[in-house]
């Protein structure tokens, strides 16, 4: 008889302790959900091509948002030699459920290889198009283009960044390159790796530093979804 006392004392007061539990978990706060990450969605420019890892734009892009008090992580989804066409094949599975916000740099090698901007445009287009269908914060970021094609290229090439941008309202930086300032290509070399198309180590950090704040105002997007 004294067993089942006891049993049913204990019982009693296991019930009591796990409904003092719900209690808590009714009244405690909802935890903090993690900050989203940025995808940085490019080629070689955004992958670090020629560089060590700690040297390429998105580790130097980390340390500047850390430094400027943002605990975010930014995920690495350059491929070098990719184009808008590439990037188009592979966006719809890049985009993890943790990704917030997507900075895209495509185009460089579109230019490099003389592809119609038409085509190049509607590429751009379907890749804006999924991140927006996602509902994510989107980053345009042009690249310059030459006049070995000729003006008419060049200006079809270069418009498509800023209307773009503005089609799907995305927060826009008209040029990767405007962090290393103005001049002539060869005043500019000191900041470029032989090849003279991708930056060096020091070039990239005096990109992160003209890049950075606009980042932060995809920040600011993403936190107001």
């Amino acid at each position: 008889m004294l067993f089942f006392v006891q049993a049913f004392l204990s019982y009693g007061r296991a019930r009591a302790i796990g409904k003092a539990l719900a209690v808590l978990l009714l009244l405690a706060p909802p935890a903090l959900a993690q900050p989203k990450a940025i995808m940085a969605f490019g080629d070689s420019l955004t992958a670090g091509y020629g560089l060590m890892d700690h040297e390429g734009l998105v580790p130097q892009l980390r340390g500047w948002l850390a430094e400027n008090g943002q605990d975010i992580r930014v995920i690495q989804a350059g491929v070098s030699g990719d184009t808008t066409a590439g990037g188009l094949a592979r966006i719809d599975w890049s985009l993890t459920p943790d990704v917030g916000g997507v900075i895209v740099t495509l185009g460089g090698n579109d230019m490099l290889r003389g592809i119609d901007p038409a085509v190049s445009r509607a590429n751009l287009h379907g890749i804006f198009q999924i991140v927006r269908d996602r509902g994510l914060a989107l980053m345009v970021v042009g690249v310059p283009a030459p006049t070995n094609y000729g003006p008419e290229y060049r200006d079809a090439f270069q418009a498509m960044y800023p209307e773009l941008a503005k089609e799907f309202d995305a927060v826009y930086f008209p040029n990767l390159f405007s962090g290393l300032g103005q001049g002539t290509p060869a005043d500019l070399q000191p900041f470029f790796q032989d090849d003279g198309i991708h930056p060096n180590a020091t070039g990239v950090g005096m990109i992160v530093q003209e890049l950075g704040p606009k980042v932060l105002e995809l920040i600011g997007r993403m936190q107001a979804r």
